[in-house]
C-alpha cells in the first residue's frame, strides 16, 4: 500500500526536482526547447499510467487494510477520497490538457519559435499553465494522502 504511493509521489518529486529542469538546462543536455519538450512530454506520459496504476493498487490494498483491521473498508476515508481526486485529476492531465497540448505544438512546430501573441501559442501557454497546475495540485494532494496513511500505521 505505501509502496504504490511512494512510487507515484516520488516519481512526481522526480520529474519536478530532476527530469524537467534538467532537460530544459538547454544546451547543456538537449540543443533544443522542442526535443526538451518532447522528452518531458513523453516522461509525463509514462508517469501518469505509473500513477494510474499505483493509484489503482494503493486504494485496492488501503480498503482491504481496513476491512482486515476494522471490519469496515472505510470507502469515504480522507485518504481514499483524496487518491480518487489525485487520480481524477491525473486522468484530466492524461487525456484532456497533455492530447490539446500535442496539437497546438504539431501545428505550431517549436512552440518556442512561434510569436508570443500567437493565438496558437497562447493557447498552448495557457494549457501549459494548467497542466502545471495540475500536477502541482496531485504533489500536494499527495503529500496529504502520505501524511494521513502513515499516521493510520
Amino acid at each position: 500500500m505505501l509502496l504504490s504511493l511512494v512510487v507515484w509521489i516520488g516519481g512526481l518529486i522526480f520529474f519536478v526536482a530532476v527530469l524537467a529542469p534538467t532537460a530544459f538546462s538547454i544546451p547543456a543536455v538537449l540543443p533544443n526547447t522542442h526535443l526538451a519538450g518532447n522528452v518531458v512530454r513523453s516522461a509525463l506520459s509514462k508517469l501518469h499510467w505509473i500513477a494510474i496504476a499505483s493509484g489503482i493498487v494503493f486504494l485496492v490494498t488501503s480498503l482491504l487494510y481496513s476491512r482486515i483491521t476494522d471490519g469496515t473498508a472505510h470507502v469515504f476515508a480522507a485518504r481514499h477520497v483524496l487518491l480518487c481526486l489525485m487520480l481524477a485529476l491525473t486522468l484530466v492531465s492524461q487525456f484532456g490538457i497533455m492530447p490539446r497540448m500535442d496539437t497546438w505544438r504539431a501545428s505550431l512546430g517549436d512552440v518556442n519559435a512561434a510569436p508570443v501573441d500567437n493565438p496558437q501559442r497562447i493557447q498552448f501557454d495557457a494549457l501549459h499553465v494548467w497542466s502545471t497546475r495540475v500536477e502541482g495540485a496531485v504533489l500536494l494532494l499527495g503529500l496529504v494522502v502520505v501524511y494521513l496513511t502513515a499516521r493510520s500505521f
